[in-house]
């Protein structure tokens, strides 16, 4: 039995793909590229298949890792090319690697979000006050948890926020912490600074470029 991982890039309308129908996909598709996959033991055996960081519904990721085992001996270089070979568009495989880092390890992503919107006085304004937002280290909403629903300060899970404007579209370029036990969407970092100024934004493209480690290293 060999560990593998799988970095895969997922865009255009494969970032509809909801998680559920993200993992029958995999499935299928190392199925059907006949990768010998190591299935675990017991009364009802599966393939071995973990998402560490499943992407929210809507957003796009440049570098997503999926941990699998396989039985005998395969190439990384085969792998990568007959997965490729049956994936859906918008999902490509992009590395295939020896997990180098344990998945409790993922502390944070980072990610990139252009905002655009009606005109490029808005866009301005948004800019500045997202920006004094963030610098003032408080923006309070509601976050949800297994708990329930709780008010949190969405600016004590954000490390590193820049944010810049250009005619009608604003650039953010942010690390938020990611994780099992905390976790920042950037959909409600997004919508809560867009809910401070009662502002309504004409389209969005959120796109998670990489994970990192706590001390803000790479997950590998």
């Amino acid at each position: 039995m060999k560990p593998v991982r799988l970095w895969f890039k997922k865009d255009g309308l494969a970032v509809y793909i909801s998680h559920l129908d993200m993992n029958r996909c995999m499935t299928r598709a190392v199925r059907r590229a006949d990768i010998p996959l190591w299935y675990t033991e017991g009364f009802n055996p599966h393939p071995y298949m973990t998402f560490l960081m499943p992407l929210p519904l809507g957003q796009a990721g440049l570098k997503e890792p999926l941990d699998i085992r396989i039985e005998g001996e395969m190439t990384f270089g085969e792998i990568k090319k007959r997965l490729n070979s049956v994936m859906p568009e918008g999902i490509e495989i992009v590395d295939v690697a020896k997990p180098e880092h344990k998945p409790n390890e993922i502390a944070a992503a980072e990610y990139e979000i252009d905002v655009w919107f009606e005109n490029a006085g808005e866009a301005e304004g948004f800019s500045a006050g997202a920006k004094a937002i963030i610098d003032s280290g408080v923006l309070n909403a509601e976050k949800r948890s297994k708990k329930g629903i709780k008010t949190v300060n969405l600016c004590e899970l954000v490390k590193k926020f820049e944010i810049s404007s250009s005619e009608n579209r604003v650039f953010i370029k942010t690390i938020l912490a990611a994780g099992n036990t905390v976790n920042l969407n950037a959909e409600l970092l997004l919508s809560s600074l867009l809910s401070e100024f009662s502002a309504e934004d004409v389209d969005r493209n959120i796109v998670r470029t990489r994970l990192l480690r706590e001390d803000l290293s790479i997950f590998e």
